[in-house]
């Protein structure tokens, strides 16, 4: 029998690169995403698509519902779908703030939510959410996204606990820069946000900073899609996986080191 895997955010990126590898692995793999004109290729690999919008319900039911009719199982549940829109927090409308949330939480926790009772009943399942080191780190200008992934890894480690007598692993991903999406559009919303602000000049170093971490400084997307790869593979998964530009390193100096030198060290960074 065939595992089945639902991957949300497999329009491009780390979603898109891990879709390819599970199909390999023989799984059944399910792709989710709202433009799913962007998933064509993932099709033509054998991946079934599904349009769904992590912030609406009824998409996430009528996808989730598709996929059990079809499998009546559900194996790994990769919550990917995610995005960072940077600005300072005085300029950031609390709408824009909610989004996020709803997006990279919410969206998260509702899915995990329908497919629990199937996980429940075969005794077995892994949701591998797909957090950050910005869970774990702070900087300027990224005050909302910071606290959603921060959210993510709380969260996560309670769900874990929670599912552990129903035979269920709960792993996180914390990537590192990436080139993906991700880095365009949260220097696009710091410019459009700040860069205009009383906080501008320091916005934009920091968007000069964005840019060479999507270029030299920023990793593959499949460099997060093998962690996923292992995290779902392996037989007792470790509860974390850093991966990606500098993730372990990061997190050890963030351990070990006071705030205020960590400050220092971030602030060094954006010049």
């Amino acid at each position: 029998m065939n595992k089945v895997i639902l991957i949300t955010g497999a329009s491009s990126g780390i979603g898109k690169e891990t879709a390819k590898l599970f199909v390999k692995q023989g799984f059944a793999v399910y792709g989710a995403a709202r433009r799913i004109e962007r998933m064509e290729d993932l099709k033509a690999l054998g991946v079934y698509l599904l349009a769904m919008d992590v912030t609406d319900e009824a998409s996430m039911v009528a996808g989730i519902h598709e996929l059990l009719d079809k499998e009546n199982r559900i194996d790994v549940l990769v919550n990917n779908a995610g995005y960072g829109s940077f600005g300072a927090v005085e300029d950031v409308p609390l709408s824009e703030a909610r989004y996020q949330f709803e997006v990279n939480l919410f969206g998260m926790a509702r899915l995990t939510q329908l497919i629990l009772p199937t996980m429940r009943k075969q005794q077995s399942g892994r949701i591998i959410n797909v957090s950050s080191i910005a869970g774990k780190i702070g900087e300027p200008h990224g005050a909302w996204y910071h606290a959603t992934k921060f959210a993510v890894e709380g969260w996560s480690d309670s769900l874990r606990m929670e599912l552990k007598q129903f035979g269920i692993d709960v792993v996180i991903i914390e990537p590192g820069a990436i080139k993906t999406e991700w880095n365009t559009i949260a220097r696009e919303n710091l410019i459009k946000t700040s860069g205009n602000s009383a906080y501008k000049e320091l916005a934009m170093k920091h968007v000069e900073l964005l840019k060479k971490m999507d270029g030299k400084m920023g990793g593959e997307p499949i460099v997060i899609a093998k962690a996923i790869e292992k995290a779902a593979l392996a037989r007792k998964p470790k509860t974390r996986y850093a991966a990606g530009a500098g993730a372990p390193l990061i997190i050890w100096v963030r351990k070990y080191v006071s705030d205020r030198l960590f400050d220092k060290i971030m602030m060094s960074q954006i010049r």
